[in-house]
């Protein structure tokens, strides 16, 4: 089921933030929106990417970030139909949020009891 969509941006300063927040809120449309930063995916391939989500619960995010201009679903006419997703301009243009939320959560994963990675050994 859809939720609703904010209507006004101009009630205070921090409506944008709202905004913003409301389109990647849910608990995988982040995830999501991240992985298809490598581009173009197929749903199992973001599925085995995502092991914690139901086929439903994927679906129905993959909808509404559809829904909200953030991906693009392409169908191709095959047997069996073929469809993939990647994302649109405005999904891509999510890459330095996502990116800054990626970094700060790897700084802080000791909030959520797991290690942090391990540094990132430099090319020689």
């Amino acid at each position: 089921m859809a939720k609703p969509r904010h209507s006004r941006l101009d009630c205070n300063p921090g409506c944008a933030v709202e905004a913003t927040l409301r389109l990647i809120d849910g608990k995988w449309k982040g995830v999501i929106l991240f992985h298809l930063l490598d581009g173009t995916a197929r749903f199992n391939a973001i599925r085995r990417r995502i092991p914690g989500v139901t086929p439903r619960m994927l679906t129905n995010q993959l909808r509404e970030l559809e829904q909200d201009g953030l991906i693009l679903r392409q169908v191709y006419a095959e047997v069996p139909p073929r469809v993939e997703y990647s994302l649109t301009e405005r999904g891509r243009s999510l890459a330095p949020v996502l990116e800054a939320l990626r970094s700060w959560g790897d700084a802080n994963l000791a909030l959520f009891g797991a290690a942090p990675p391990p540094p990132a050994v430099a090319a020689a």
